[in-house]
Order: C-alpha cells, then sequence, then structure tokens
C-alpha cells in the first residue's frame, strides 16, 4: 500500500505534448462555455423555444457524447494511432462553431449541439489515452492533473468572457457566438501542429477487436473495480447544477448565482494539478479517498447550513474534492488497463460514468422535489461513503496492478 520513493521532479518534466493538450482543451472549453453560458437563453429569448426543448436538446447532446466515446476508444486501439482521432474530434467541434451566430432557427442549433457533442465524444477517450502514453508512470498523476486544471480554467474563463462580451456588446449574443469561434480554431491548430505523438511501442500486441468479450475481460480485474468505484461515485455528485439551486434557494441574488460554478471551478483548477502530484508520491488511492470524504463534508454542509455562507464553503469543499479525484480517477484507469487498450478502458469508463451522472441528477431531483435540499444532499454524502468503503475493500489490488 506504501508507494516507493520516487525522485524528485518539477512541472517543467511533463512532456510538452502533455501541456499542450492541456492548453487544446483549455481553449475549447473557453469556446463552448462561451456560447453554452448563452445559450439557454438565446433559445428562449430570442428563438422561442420551450424550456421543454432546452431539455431535449441537452439530453440528445449528452447521450450522444457518451455513447460516441465508446466507439473512438476502441478504434484507437485498433488503429494503434490517438492524436488524428482526437483532433477529428476537435475539428468537428470547432466546424460548428459558427453555425450558433449564424442559425435561422432551433433546428441548426439543436443540429450544431448534436455534431459539437459528437466531436466532443469523439476526442475524450483517445485524447486521454494519448495523455496516458505520453506521460511516465511516475508522472502520470501530475499529467492527468495539469491536463484537469487547464481543461478546468476553460470552464469558468468562458463564462466569464461571455459575460465581459454582452456587457462590451451591449448583450449582442451572435457576436460573443462569433468570438467563440476564435479559440475554438486555436484549439484545433495546437492539437494538429504542437501535439507530437509517440511512438507505438513494438511489443504491444494488435488488438484486432477493443469491444469484444475476450478483449473486455483482458481489461482486468483491477480496472473494472476502478471503473465501479468510480460509477458509485459519481452517484454521489449528481450535477453542478443543484449547487445553483442551492444558492438560489438560500437567497443568493439571481444575478449572483453563476458566480457558483465559478467559484467552484476555480478551487477545482487549483487543486487538480498539486493532487496529481501528491499521488505520484504517494498512494493514489489514499488521495483519492482524501478527495471523497471532502465531498462528504460538502454535502453536509450544503444539506445542514442553509445560509448564504454554508453554502460559499460547501462550494469551496466541492471544487476540492473535484480536484482531488477527477485526474486522479484517470491517471488509476491508465495505471490499471492495459497499454493496447487504453482507449477502450476510457471509452468504457466514460459512458459508464456518464449513464451514472444521469442517474444521479434524476435522483438528485426526484429526492429535492420529495424532501428538500437537505434530503438530496445527505443521500449523496451516503453514496459517496459507499464509493469510499468499496475503494478501501478494493485498494489492494487496484495498488497490485499499478505496480505491475
Amino acid at each position: 500500500m506504501v508507494a516507493e520513493t520516487k525522485p524528485a521532479y518539477s512541472i517543467r518534466d511533463i512532456p510538452a505534448s502533455v501541456w499542450v493538450l492541456g492548453f487544446v482543451s483549455m481553449l475549447m472549453d473557453i469556446s463552448s462555455e462561451m456560447i453554452h453560458a448563452l445559450l439557454p437563453i438565446y433559445l428562449v429569448s430570442v428563438l422561442g423555444a420551450s424550456m421543454v426543448t432546452v431539455g431535449v436538446i441537452e439530453g440528445i447532446a449528452e447521450a450522444t457524447a457518451s455513447i460516441t466515446k465508446i466507439f473512438s476508444g476502441a478504434l484507437s486501439d485498433w488503429l494503434g494511432k490517438r492524436k488524428w482521432l482526437a483532433a477529428a474530434g476537435y475539428g468537428l467541434a470547432a466546424l460548428t462553431k459558427p453555425v450558433f451566430p449564424l442559425a435561422p432557427t432551433v433546428g441548426w442549433l439543436v443540429a450544431a449541439r448534436f455534431v459539437d457533442r459528437i466531436g466532443k465524444g469523439i476526442r475524450g477517450a483517445p485524447r486521454d489515452a494519448l495523455v496516458a502514453d505520453l506521460s511516465p508512470a511516475d508522472l502520470r498523476g501530475a499529467s492527468f492533473g495539469l491536463r484537469q486544471s487547464l481543461d478546468t480554467v476553460g470552464a469558468f474563463v468562458g463564462p466569464l468572457l461571455a459575460i465581459a462580451l454582452m456587457w462590451w456588446t451591449s448583450d449582442s449574443f451572435k457576436a460573443v457566438f462569433w468570438f467563440a469561434v476564435v479559440p475554438a480554431f486555436l484549439a484545433l491548430a495546437l492539437i494538429v501542429f504542437a501535439v507530437r505523438e509517440p511512438e507505438r511501442p513494438k511489443a504491444l500486441r494488435t488488438v484486432r477487436n477493443p469491444i469484444s468479450l475476450a478483449e473486455i475481460k483482458n481489461l482486468g480485474v483491477a480496472y473494472w473495480w476502478v471503473v465501479a468505484v468510480a460509477s458509485v461515485f459519481t452517484l454521489a455528485r449528481f450535477s453542478e447544477a443543484f449547487l445553483i439551486l442551492r444558492a438560489q434557494n438560500v437567497g443568493v441574488p439571481i444575478a449572483l448565482v453563476p458566480a457558483v460554478l465559478v467559484a467552484m471551478n476555480i478551487v477545482y483548477a487549483l487543486a487538480a494539478y498539486p493532487a496529481g502530484v501528491i499521488s505520484d508520491r504517494m498512494n493514489r488511492t489514499a488521495v483519492l479517498a482524501g478527495g471523497i470524504l471532502l465531498l462528504v463534508a460538502a454535502d453536509i454542509v450544503l444539506a445542514l447550513l442553509p445560509s448564504v455562507g454554508g453554502v460559499a464553503l460547501g462550494v469551496v469543499l466541492w471544487g476540492l474534492h473535484m480536484g482531488l479525484t477527477q485526474g486522479l480517477l484517470a491517471a488509476l484507469v491508465a495505471d490499471t488497463a492495459p497499454a493496447e487498450l487504453r482507449g477502450t478502458a476510457y471509452g468504457f469508463f466514460n459512458l459508464l460514468g456518464g449513464v451514472a451522472m444521469l442517474a444521479a441528477s434524476i435522483v438528485a431531483g426526484a429526492l429535492w422535489d420529495i424532501t428538500g435540499p437537505q434530503g438530496t444532499f445527505l443521500a449523496g454524502a451516503g453514496f459517496a461513503l459507499v464509493a469510499l468503503a468499496g475503494l478501501l475493500m478494493v485498494s489492494g489490488k487496484i495498488g497490485e496492478r499499478s505496480a505491475a
């Protein structure tokens, strides 16, 4: 369980292509969040769509992304190449961005959102597998933490830019959507011209059908334990939309409610890289356990302290838990899955996580209606404790495979 002493290294030792992939994620997130922060309002107030339409668009979009990840990850294993699949995903997303300011009807926006999410699904698993391929084993946590930190910077910079540009352009949605095109194409240019994919090691076996039953078994017991723990854990960390609802519930002014997600993502971005570094220095599952305990604390605070200060503390703890868990779970997939099946491994990991997130948000919404916010957040704490118990039970198996 106790990790061996690792040699000293600095952030400069992380491979250059991992840095570039981090900035690619950041730029595409800035572009996407600039649009997504305004899209529901634009659909309803400008194009006259109903709230049901908004919900259907988002549901179809996220389901599409989750399903596509399986096939793109498996395809990257079959081809033995990952960069150009990831680039294709970023390219599709970039090409949809000009549709948002040009779209004359809701149908055009539905199509653009659908294709954008296909792009996200195509790039997700190959990109994560590429980070794993590029990263030395003793820098894996730091590498995934860095990419996650940069990605999360985009998650709060995008909405802030949208707010500033709406003010500067006198609430011109289309002008903001046109500004969002720029970082999307910068992200595409970076991955095409600045990322260098490593040569596939000759010792790796060729995978002919990555999603066959035999290959799924080859992913190994330790990998599936990681997926199982992550899925139960995802049931505990339902959509961040419930943080916004809680803030509104305790009296935060509507104009300031978006600051909840900005604050959470700032804490998340600041915590992800240090958490990855720490996980390279000690047992990774121990750091992950600490992150789960932070979620328990966040849920209890959000349930039992119905005040602005309580929400603020809960949001900070929530951001810390995200920083200590999301990059580490990605690193654990790389630790436990065979190198020749990493794309497939990330595909299944992301798909099952997406299904768990959908289920978690449905359950959380039902509990909110029946018991109020206290029941929702206390149930989240309960699921988190179940995930923690599962992690502690299997940490030895995960640790043995990681050391192999």
